[in-house]
């Protein structure tokens, strides 16, 4: 009979943790996390120009290998690539982002401790049972499991591992990011450079004729056509033309040490190729602002932004509702060494409950009120993010047809100066113009050629900046 009974007991524990369980699973149906839903952001005209975007592809589809071919310059974005200390920065960003997506995983397991205590306890004699045991002094040892594991009813567990794992891929675009504006920064620097070493050129041609000119004008004066004061503005013009020089070496290691940085790399001289030999012929197109913007690593961050925020705010809102969490512990415990190890020294409990918040000081309604304020600011900087890069497109491209118009004009003005430069010497032999109308007509000259290789140098600028306000680059 008593055997019976025992099958009883036993069936009728194991009915309530069934009960229990299957209670846990039916409830976990009944979510209350949201999801979520890209949000309406307007495109249409993001872009300020006048033609009519309906091709899909844009210029930030074409790889930086494609568009830079000159293979010095790929040569140093790769070394920029794999030793750019903002980009190994990033990647250890990735790497801490990566260990919370990890847990984020492991939120619907139990957690389970091992643990071996040894109490030892000297009883009052007058205590409440320290004054009715001879042996006042009590030793226990104890082996014990503790598992825990609370059920994802209202979906606060689901909601933060999509919180963790949209924060990891934020982490992955923010370092997208930074390896574009890395891209563009290189073939920016390595373009001035090279226009810097053209100017070095047009400098060091013009003080040759500089020098020659001041021998002329010393002829001419032992000759009586002109006066010490042409002499010493001759001079003067010579002395201008190597401070330009003189400017333009120093730019030249400026820049190279600026250089060398972004390569990840100590100060010093860089490898480069010529400002003639280049051809950035890219083809300039916009494509669909939603298509293209879609690549911009800034705005995918941003997204998974909002993604993030929108998913705790999921959490929070589960922290209203009750929590079912179950407990287990077992092992061994025996107050005698000797019977630790015992069938007779096993012990074990469960405890399974359901605990509903009421007054914790306010907690969790500020806890919910300050994610949905994270969530919308999160969802400004989203649209603010489209706006920008809407703005970046537009300034971009008016800056490379403003500069291909100024090419054009600029280099027949070079033209014009240039011829204006060598007839204003000849005149100047015959005494058919005075020496000012010859230093101004050279310093025009000068000066123009100088703003020429600028205007090319800004054109290809313009193209770098497009190519990185459009996505590419990653």
């Amino acid at each position: 009979m008593m055997y019976l009974n025992n099958i009883k007991m036993k069936f009728f524990k194991n009915y309530k943790i069934l009960v229990l369980i299957a209670a846990t699973t039916l409830m976990q149906s009944c979510f209350v996390a949201k999801d979520y839903e890209r949000p309406e952001v307007k495109t249409d005209n993001l872009y300020r120009t006048d033609a009519v975007l309906k091709d899909s592809l844009s210029l930030g589809n074409l790889s930086w290998d494609k568009l830079f071919t000159d293979p010095i310059l790929q040569k140093q974005i790769k070394k920029g690539l794999e030793h750019n200390i903002d980009i190994r920065i990033s990647i250890q960003t990735i790497v801490a982002a990566e260990a919370n997506m990890k847990q984020g995983k492991a939120g619907y397991l139990p957690t389970l401790g091992l643990g071996v205590d040894w109490t030892h306890q000297e009883l009052s004699r007058n205590s409440q049972f320290g004054a009715f045991l001879p042996n006042r002094t009590t030793d226990q040892y104890q082996f014990a499991a503790n598992l825990s594991w609370e059920a994802d009813i209202w979906g606060k567990i689901r909601s933060n591992k999509r919180a963790v794992n949209a924060s990891y891929l934020q982490t992955i675009a923010a370092k997208q990011a930074v390896q574009t504006q890395l891209i563009s920064s290189i073939a920016a620097t390595y373009f001035q450079l090279m226009a810097l070493d053209s100017q070095l050129l047009v400098a060091n041609s013009n003080l040759a004729n500089r020098i020659k000119s001041v021998e002329v004008i010393k002829a001419l004066k032992q000759s009586g056509s002109v006066n010490e004061v042409g002499v010493k503005q001759t001079e003067a013009q010579l002395y201008a033309t190597q401070i330009i020089a003189e400017d333009l070496k120093n730019s030249i290691i400026i820049l190279e040490n600026t250089m060398s940085i972004l390569l990840g790399d100590v100060p010093g001289k860089i490898e480069r190729s010529s400002l003639d030999l280049q051809e950035l012929t890219a083809d300039i197109k916009l494509g669909i602002p939603s298509m293209a913007l879609s690549k911009r690593p800034d705005v995918i961050a941003a997204e998974y932004n909002l993604i993030a925020t929108f998913e705790m705010t999921n959490v929070a809102r589960s922290s209203f509702y009750p929590s079912l969490r179950l407990t287990a512990s077992g092992g061994l415990q025996s107050i005698d060494i000797k019977e630790w190890f015992s069938a007779n020294s096993l012990f074990a409990s469960v405890i399974g409950g359901l605990t509903q918040p009421l007054f914790n000081q306010r907690q969790i309604r500020t806890r919910h009120e300050v994610a949905k304020a994270n969530q919308e600011r999160a969802y400004l900087q989203f649209e603010q993010s489209l706006l920008n890069a809407g703005k970046e497109v537009s300034d971009a491209l008016q800056q490379y047809q403003n500069e291909s118009t100024k090419l054009k004009i600029r280099s027949k003005q070079v033209q014009a100066l240039r011829t204006a430069a060598d007839f204003s010497d000849e005149l100047l032999t015959y005494g058919l113009v005075n020496y000012l109308e010859v230093l101004t007509a050279k310093d025009q000259a000068l000066n123009t050629e100088l703003n020429l290789i600028d205007n090319q140098v800004r054109q290809y600028t313009a193209v770098i900046t497009l190519y990185k306000a459009l996505g590419g680059g990653w």
